[in-house]
């Protein structure tokens, strides 16, 4: 009998803690594809927040950034815990090769997320302007509205999406990724710029319904592929594993979706909810320090929310692409009871975050300041908080991967734990520090460093607890730490040496940055903390394997 994971047999499964082999190497393959998509589009999401936050302004990105927050919140509770759920349960009934029902909990969620989506959209919009004035930024009430319709949008693409996951296809999910950032990127700014004659609480609000435009056609990418790819699901369907087997009726895969995807949304909704802390405690206590006025205000929390809430969420895509790929794959290895492989896939996963995390926070926290510089010319204020919070990024991506991997064990009430937990230290340090005048919107960035501070402890501890897993602590955490250190001083010392003899901060930091990522693979590569079999899990790793191999690194 196969030993559980708690019990003292379950190290014996390991065959010793050999490595395990991945058929196909599946997991890295989707992670990869994931990765790849998720580094595009958080990557065209920057750009296009250059010119945005030209026409706009940070006055400007406040309001926008309020009406996101709002509506992420609402669209946590609609639909995004569907993608997870769904893949989780078509992942375990495609493991067992049960193809019909599988497709039925894609059918039955297309019928929920409907319903739940329509119901979303209609409470955004009927409740925009109440909300907007509970805000105190009630120039958000036009950003917001826009966005309602996008709730229903987006709760139909989810449940494609996730049934593709679930099938071990992330492709679809990549594509149109990529297709909705394009158009979002594209109509944000024209709309920014054709309504910004009205005021720029009109000009964000243009900005703001760019998104439903990207996430229609988001939508037609996925079901495009969906119609494309009909008659192969249809045979898996009727193959002779399935042809006679019997379906859960629709009441009861409902009733397991909602389950399966409730503690997934809570936990979601918690972290959502420290952004909406921050856009609901940000103004009342910035005002209550008595140092600013209401335009200083929005500037501040625009800075906050629009450069270093976005510029930090960026090095996190390869984290957030790698959780979302490690709930199916580990939820099949988990079914099968394989924890071998789900041990393996855990310290892959952990592994391949913090070798882009790590450098990444240090490189912020180093050259954080001329970042903002070169990207935002006209508006160059807020490289101190980038600096200041770079560290966040490392945290953020911890907890994130250990989520997908929790969820992938079926242990999806320990990320609520986790979430709440760092809220509630949130809330409390956002309560006394942003009201010391020197202190101000730092004290935002400190709360939210201890909020995933104290979420990545409960889910590291509870995924080691649950799994027995080994993690390699050296090869994951501490030889990219120390290549990262000399990768910020070798940061430090060219970008200041090319600032002396150019007097050009964009030279300079180009500079910088191509001697930084150099210096850090280098190192790591000496430390033996990066080997070719992470390089390939990359996006494009194969090709720059064989780069390397021609030049002889």
């Amino acid at each position: 009998m196969a030993a559980v994971p708690g019990s003292r047999n379950f190290g014996n499964n390991l065959g010793r803690n050999r490595p395990v082999v991945e058929k196909g190497s599946t997991f890295q393959q989707q992670a990869a594809i994931l990765v790849a998509a998720s580094l595009i589009v958080r990557f065209i999401g920057f750009l296009y927040r250059i010119p945005m936050t030209a026409i706009i302004g940070d006055e400007g990105n406040a309001y926008y950034s309020v009406g996101f927050q709002i509506y992420n919140f609402f669209l946590i509770l609609s639909s995004a815990g569907l993608p997870a759920a769904i893949a989780k349960m078509v992942s375990e009934r495609a493991a067992l090769r049960q193809y019909k029902e599988a497709h039925a909990v894609f059918q039955t969620a297309l019928i929920v997320a409907s319903a739940i989506g329509l119901f979303g959209s209609l409470a955004l919009a009927l409740f925009a302007r109440p909300i907007a004035e509970m805000t105190k930024y009630p120039e958000s009430y036009y950003s917001i509205l826009s966005l309602s319709p996008t709730l229903s949008i987006v709760a139909l693409m989810a449940v494609i999406r996730g049934y593709f996951q679930g099938m071990r296809n992330t492709v679809p999910t990549a594509v149109s990724q990529v297709a909705e950032q394009i158009f979002n990127g594209i109509f944000t700014v024209v709309l920014a710029y054709a309504f910004i004659r009205n005021g720029v609480e009109y000009a964000a609000a243009g900005g703001t319904a760019g998104t439903g435009i990207g996430a229609l056609a988001g939508l037609g990418v996925v079901l495009y592929i969906y119609f494309m790819m009909a008659p192969r699901i249809k045979e898996k369907m009727n193959g002779p594993v399935n042809s006679a087997a019997p379906v859960t009726g629709k009441p009861q895969l409902a009733s397991e979706l909602m389950r399966t995807a409730f503690p997934i949304i809570i936990g979601m909704a918690v972290y959502s909810i420290t952004n909406l802390i921050d856009t609901f405690m940000v103004s009342s206590r910035l005002a209550s320090s008595g140092a600013f006025d209401q335009t200083q205000i929005a500037s501040l929390f625009g800075q906050y929310a629009g450069k270093y809430g976005t510029i930090t969420t960026l090095p996190v895509s390869i984290s957030s692409a790698m959780a979302a790929a490690a709930v199916p794959n580990i939820a099949s290895e988990y079914k099968l009871k394989d924890y071998g492989a789900v041990h393996n896939k855990i310290n892959i996963g952990l592994r391949l975050a913090m070798l882009i995390s790590v450098p990444s926070a240090v490189g912020l926290g180093v050259l954080g300041v001329p970042i903002i510089k070169m990207l935002f010319r006209s508006y160059p204020e807020g490289g101190g908080l980038l600096q200041a919070g770079a560290i966040s990024v490392v945290f953020l991506a911890l907890t994130q991967i250990a989520t997908g991997m929790l969820q992938g064990i079926g242990r999806i009430n320990i990320p609520v734990l986790g979430a709440g937990a760092g809220a509630i230290m949130k809330i409390a340090f956002n309560f006394f520090l942003i009201a010391i005048p020197s202190v101000n919107i730092y004290g935002a960035v400190i709360s939210t460093i201890i909020c995933y501070v104290t979420a990545a402890g409960v889910n590291v501890y509870f995924l080691v607890k649950h799994t027995k897993v080994r993690i390699d602590v050296s090869r994951a955490f501490l030889k990219p730490a120390v290549s990262s250190v000399i990768m910020g001083m070798v940061c430090y010392v060219v970008y200041y040496t090319f600032f002396f003899i150019t007097d050009s901060n964009g030279i300079s930091l180009i500079f910088a940055l191509i001697a930084g990522v150099l210096f850090y693979f280098v190192i790591m590569s000496v430390l033996r903390g990066i080997k070719q079999d992470d390089v390939e899990r990359l996006p494009f790793g194969n090709r720059i394997v064989a780069f390397t191999k021609v030049f002889k690194i």
